[in-house]
């Protein structure tokens, strides 16, 4: 649906927001990886995406402030997540970093409310 008809997505974000929120409190990182990707997904096939989900921040973040912290300490060893995008932190802080670049002025507001450790991407 986001390939084919991205300006097809606004009219459905809140039934589609239920959904989005229901896998990523299932917690399990194959399941919140994706739905993170599908996430960042939406947010780049339309302008309008980003800005649309940001009256729905504050069902989704509360779940993005608890699994944040979810990096893979790998000490010295080489962490090969990162490539393959699995590492759920660093997909979470992509995520925030691409609501903030396409989801309008009160983006970041919106977002530093519900994540307080959250620090802007954006050049001030």
């Amino acid at each position: 649906m986001v390939d084919k008809g991205p300006h097809r997505v606004v009219a459905v974000l809140p039934q589609l927001i239920i959904f989005v929120k229901n896998a990523l409190n299932t917690r399990d990182p194959d399941i919140v990886q994706t739905t993170l990707k599908i996430l960042q997904t939406m947010v780049k096939a339309d302008d309008r995406i980003g800005e649309s989900l940001v009256p729905y921040y504050r069902q989704l973040l509360p779940i993005f402030n608890l699994l944040k912290g979810k990096n893979r300490n790998s000490g010295d060893s080489i962490d090969y997540s990162q490539r393959k995008r699995n590492n759920v932190g660093e997909l979470i802080h992509e995520t925030l970093e691409m609501l903030e670049m396409y989801g309008g002025p009160d983006a970041y507001i919106n977002i530093k409310y519900m994540i307080p450790t959250y620090e802007s991407c954006m050049v001030v």
